[in-house]
């Protein structure tokens, strides 16, 4: 009798050992397949987020030399149109992040600072230039600063740099869902995101 006794005894343990280290083993299983979705989704925003925007301006350059001890001036002068086209980006495979397998969470160490790219089409109308002060490549760069210099600022007084965050936020948003839709916690700034739209974006 006490044989069958510990015949039983020792087919349990063996079952319910079995049946442990089986639901270990899909634990395990488990969590290297999310781990491994978790780092393909982070492939996958590693790309660049564009906003692009137009802009025209006009204005007139201008420039006077004085020539024989001031006796004489000689002018140049052109009307300049420009129209560009401004993007700024981020290059979201540059992201810094590590997977925390035991506690379960994602963190997002730095987001690359946004890149401004302007690529401005400059024409000129009603040239005007004397004999001894024609325009050289050294008015012309002068021009394309001038132009670069003005555009900046009409973009940092625009919508164009908020709109780049928000569609960087999108993305960074998809990280969220995926992350929480699994159980797992996304960190970003030294804080738990508990929402999608719990992102605060310092550079």
């Amino acid at each position: 009798m006490r044989k069958i006794l510990f015949g039983i005894v020792i087919a349990l343990v063996l079952v319910f050992g079995l049946r442990y280290c089986e639901h270990q083993k899909d634990d395990r299983e488990q969590l290297l397949a999310n781990t491994a979705l978790i780092e393909k989704q982070l492939k996958n925003v590693g790309k660049l987020i564009v906003t692009e925007g137009s802009y025209a301006q006009v204005f007139t350059y201008e420039d006077s030399r004085d020539f024989y001890f001031d006796l004489f001036t000689s002018n140049k002068k052109a009307l300049v149109v420009i129209n560009a086209e401004a993007t700024i980006s981020y290059d979201l495979s540059k992201i810094t992040s590590e997977i925390l397998k035991e506690s379960k969470t994602v963190r997002i160490i730095s987001i690359p600072e946004p890149e401004l790219k302007i690529n401005p089409n400059i024409e000129y109308y009603d040239v005007t230039q004397d004999y001894l002060n024609q325009f050289d490549a050294k008015d012309y760069n002068i021009i394309k600063k001038r132009v670069e210099a003005s555009l900046k600022k009409k973009i940092e007084a625009s919508d164009l740099k908020k709109n780049a965050e928000n569609r960087l936020i999108s993305e960074l948003q998809k990280i969220y869902i995926l992350t929480n839709s699994m159980g797992w916690s996304l960190e970003y700034n030294s804080t738990i995101i508990d929402e999608a739209e719990s992102f605060d974006i310092k550079f």
